[in-house]
């Protein structure tokens, strides 16, 4: 019996809260027991399960590592000039002078009632410091994987439509270039040719996408083509030699072959399908580099996002903005991992059956 049938079961019963509350305890258990046996929420269950001591491991290292940093914290907020007095009662105030299982804890404790603290820098509340950073490492990073993808799709099919030709051998040199070049370095290559001598977009500053929606997208273009380079030429790659692999062994493809298609038409509508159901674990597992490419790339441009937050933050040896960055991140790049085995679900009916599952 599935579970829109034992909901059907108990939809006479419904009151007027909804269908779901008028479900009898037994129709109630039955559909638990459907839930509990559905390959989908048994995969999602488990992976919520792993996902909980990955963003908790991963806030406790960046703890330790901010607390194996050489020198003093509240040295170096005050500056060289600070009497031992003002030191001594700073670290008292900031309760540096606590042993490291007490100040984690307390942040730990803050992070689960919904504190990010405050700032050890100025004293303003985590929370807010991060939320106007955001949007601008939020759009970055959306417009960069926009263009990565799309300019992938576009190369990866019209490298596979000829294997091995001229298309094919100058998009498979194009790439190699492109992991070649840092993106820092291709980031002060675009701001020389199109920001200095051509002057066709800005080299530095920010415009929010609420004031200037234009004016925004053109401050980003060279911020988020430079993040975009390496992730763009390993997705055409990845993408390529996947398309081509099924172009040469899949046995629809000989059958479309068969009916008189097109190359080019069974890449984009037979191959080009099973091929981005892969790409979509590899973006999502690159996600976490995507947005650690901010930091390099936000510096170059002037941009006051995220990543130039935290590397601010180390600098200044401001643990609290510095673990809420990370956990941010963390949580972000667990979340999309989980999203992806969602996605799974639906395209995969292997997953949703309880067949060949992870």
């Amino acid at each position: 019996m599935g579970l829109r049938a034992v909901a059907t079961q108990g939809a006479g019963t419904a009151g007027p809260g909804g269908p779901g509350e008028g479900l009898s305890p037994a129709a109630g258990r039955a559909a638990w027991s459907v839930l509990a046996r559905s390959a989908a929420v048994s995969m999602v269950a488990r992976r919520l399960l792993i996902a909980i001591p990955v963003v908790w491991g991963v806030t406790f290292l960046t703890f330790c590592l901010m607390n194996l940093l050489p020198g003093d914290a509240a040295v170096q907020l005050l500056g060289a000039g600070a009497t031992s007095q003002q030191i001594r009662d700073l670290t008292l105030a900031l309760h540096l002078n606590e042993p490291f299982a007490d100040r984690y804890w307390h942040w730990l404790h803050g992070v689960l009632t919904g504190n990010l603290g405050t700032s050890l820098l100025n004293g303003e509340a985590v929370s807010s410091i991060i939320a106007a950073h955001i949007p601008v490492t939020l759009e970055l990073v959306i417009y960069a994987l926009i263009l990565a993808l799309g300019a992938s799709v576009l190369l990866a099919v019209a490298a596979a439509i000829h294997p091995g030709g001229l298309v094919d051998r100058l998009i498979t040199f194009v790439t190699m270039v492109g992991f070649a070049i840092p993106n820092f370095v291709l980031a002060l290559v675009l701001i020389i040719v199109f920001a200095v001598e051509m002057h066709v977009f800005p080299a530095v500053g920010y415009v929010a996408l609420t004031a200037d929606p234009w004016q925004s997208i053109r401050t980003m273009t060279l911020p988020a083509v430079s993040l975009a380079s390496i992730l763009g030429c390993f997705y055409t790659r990845l993408l390529r030699g996947d398309l081509v692999d099924q172009m040469l062994s899949q046995d629809y493809v000989l059958t479309a072959r068969a009916k008189g298609l097109p190359r080019w038409l069974i890449v984009i509508k037979h191959a080009l399908r099973n091929s981005l159901l892969g790409m979509v674990t590899v973006v999502a597992l690159n996600l976490g580099a995507l947005i650690g490419g901010t930091v390099i790339i936000e510096q170059v441009f002037g941009l006051g996002g995220i990543g130039s937050l935290l590397l601010q933050s180390i600098n200044d040896r401001d643990i609290a903005v510095v673990e809420a960055v990370v956990l941010i991140v963390a949580a972000v790049v667990v979340c999309a991992n989980l999203l992806v085995d969602l996605l799974y679900t639906v395209l995969d009916p292997r997953i949703r059956h309880g067949r060949n599952h992870p």
